[in-house]
């Protein structure tokens, strides 16, 4: 009989008397698949074995409205859902439905897109073909390195067929010396189509990459015949100077020396509307090091809105506001699609037209730490579905708080107050639900004006949970150094806590004492997580007060989402080792009073792959 690998893991696992209640090992010298099951999550998308990259290639079936997730894996893979909360694999042990080897792709297949209705009336890839490696932004080109390429697929997306011919983009625009050319993502946008005089329903495609010596890129293409098979090259619709940053780089890092993974899709405040203001959500590559740039880790995962004009009959794209996407430092590669409401997840929960993105969290922080990855025999997983729309944020006080270049704009103002619009993001509402579905303890509300930390009353049964709950800080508190939030995942060995801090208006989560295993084992990132959150002053029945913070933190077994204010995300790795660290706490510290409010454990979370559970 074949053993599924999770079953496998735990023999070995059992073989070698894995102590959970004593102190670990060096991981490295554990017995392949060992690790399996000791960090992996239940609720997340990943594979059944191995490194998960880029999530790319979404798309809505309209002959079956299965939403379909993929992601690079041995070539490309994915996943079925109907509800954003269970997948299917689209292959058997979750094998590829596209791989390299062909005449356009002898090295590699690299990210593309769906268009859901194309050639033949079939959905149809397009992807990046890849003839040489390696590339990277900080060497020459090669060219012909990178070339865009068409496959379609007859069987419900278990394969993906390479059309028999060349590339449709056989190279980057003429005698432009590109640091990238790739992740082709197609779309469509009554703007653009009003703009360019495009007839409706027109495809776009954006390519991302850059200019050596000048800066990042996005090249802009049009369909040309109702074959996709040629595409109207219309330049760098966006372009911005090498490593220069939105505002003072506070609140959207660094544009770097290259843009990846870009996605252009439209919104307004209910979801996806292909009339609706233009944003777009973008990798970015960048060094410590702007003169001689070095291969690093540095990688921010970035979004922005913007308006669209002509310039010398081009269009052009121009950002209004910036953010960060994910303020996780592993979080990146962010690829979404629209989500009908026709769709049978939307068809279930009543939700209109959506833009539903994913984010990959790598596992060995972009392959430059050496993590015990034979022991464990999975790597990364992307984050929990999000949905997008246009947010608001009303009742702001007109202070200098709002008038700094940030992930905002001001939208109106009236009498000393104003209303600010930025991009709303959170947990896509089925996930949500049903992470909150199943059984939950009400933590009693307090007031801690004092540093210290207060254990639960309850502790939980596994480190599968969800905590919701809003935490509310007086005005002085702006002026002092107050931290507060939640220790988790705790024990007398290990804690991660996660906290605002209002002298650099950011949540940090603390990982310094998170795993026990990182004092054993190298490879096992524990550098502590930021991204700044900045807490409005809002007027309420007629006085002033500092917004209140609304948490939402998942914690399935190692990874960590924690959003807030339906406007920020940070995800990172808690690789706790001992079975006790499983307690939450009240975190305090600095001077001021925090109210903690409606603080709820929800428990066990779902099992998004019942299919695999079956097969064990």
């Amino acid at each position: 009989m074949k053993l599924s690998p999770a079953v496998l893991a735990g023999t070995l696992a059992a073989r070698q008397e894995i102590d959970y209640n004593a102190a670990p090992p060096n991981l490295s010298t554990l017995a392949n698949l060992t690790l399996f099951n000791t960090w992996r999550p239940k609720a997340h998308v990943l594979p059944p074995t191995g490194q998960i990259g880029d999530p790319c290639m979404h798309y809505t079936d309209p002959e079956t409205g299965l939403f379909h997730v993929g992601w690079l894996h041995n070539g490309a893979a994915g996943a079925t859902t109907d509800d954003l909360v269970t997948y299917h694999d689209a292959n058997p042990e979750g094998r590829p439905f596209i791989v390299a080897g062909g005449k356009n792709d002898p090295i590699a297949v690299f990210d593309g897109s769906v268009i859901p209705s194309g050639i033949d009336g079939k959905p149809t890839l397009l992807y990046t073909s890849v003839s040489f490696l390696p590339i990277q932004w900080t060497i020459p080109y090669t060219r012909g390195s990178e070339t865009q390429s068409l496959a379609v697929s007859y069987d419900g997306g278990r394969n993906f067929t390479k059309l028999e011919q060349g590339p449709v983009i056989p190279s980057p625009p003429f005698a432009v010396n590109v640091t990238g050319f790739r992740d082709p993502f197609v779309f469509q946008n009554s703007q653009l189509d009003t703009e360019l005089g495009s007839a409706p329903g027109t495809w776009y495609n954006v390519i991302s990459g850059g200019v050596h010596g000048e800066g990042p890129s996005l090249f802009l293409y049009r369909q040309h015949d109702p074959e996709f098979q040629y595409w109207e090259e219309l330049g760098q619709w966006w372009h911005e100077p090498a490593n220069t940053t939105w505002g003072n780089g506070n609140w959207a890092g660094r544009w770097g020396f290259n843009f990846e993974v870009a996605n252009i899709f439209s919104l307004d405040e209910q979801g996806y509307n292909a009339g609706g203001e233009i944003f777009t959500t973008l990798g970015a590559e960048w060094s410590m090091d702007p003169i001689v740039p070095q291969v690093s880790g540095f990688r921010e995962m970035l979004w922005a809105a913007g308006n669209v004009s002509q310039v010398d009959g081009k269009p052009k794209f121009q950002p209004t506001m910036a953010g960060k996407f994910d303020w996780g430092a592993s979080a990146y590669a962010a690829a979404g699609k629209e989500l009908p409401a026709t769709s049978k997840a939307s068809q279930k929960s009543g939700a209109p037209d959506r833009f539903i993105s994913y984010l990959w969290l790598t596992g060995d922080f972009y392959d430059t730490l050496d993590f015990p990855t034979n022991q464990q025999n999975w790597t990364g997983a992307l984050l929990l579905p999000r949905e997008l729309s246009v947010g608001k944020i009303c009742n702001v006080v007109d202070n200098q708080l709002v008038r700094e270049t940030g992930s905002w704009r001001v939208g109106s103002s009236d009498s000393g107050v104003v209303e600010l619009v930025t991009l709303k993001q959170g947990i896509a509402r089925e996930a949500l639900a049903a992470l909150t579905s199943g059984s939950s303890t009400i933590e009693p509300g307090r007031s801690l004006n004092s540093p210290g930390v207060i254990p639960f009353q309850t502790i939980p049964e596994s480190k599968f949970y969800v905590i919701t709950a809003s935490l509310s800080f007086p005005k002085a508190c702006r002026e002092s150094g107050l931290r507060a939030g939640f220790q988790i995942l705790s024990s007398e060995y290990e804690s991660t806590t996660i906290y605002y801090q209002f002298s650099n208006e950011s949540i940090i989560i603390d990982r310094s004492n998170t795993s026990a295993a990182a004092k054993t084992t190298n490879g096992i990132d524990s550098r502590n997580e930021a991204g700044r959150l900045r807490l409005f002053d809002l007027v309420q029945d007629g006085h002033q007060e500092i917004e209140r913070l609304d948490l939402t933190i998942v914690v399935d077994n190692s990874i960590v989402e924690v959003h807030a204010n339906g406007r920020f995300a940070i995800s990172t790795w808690a690789r706790s080792w001992y079975a006790a660290s499983r307690e939450i706490k009240f975190f305090h510290d600095g001077e001021g009073e925090v109210v903690f409010g409606d603080v709820t454990v929800h428990e066990g979370l779902y099992d998004a792959w019942p299919d695999r559970k079956a097969e064990q």
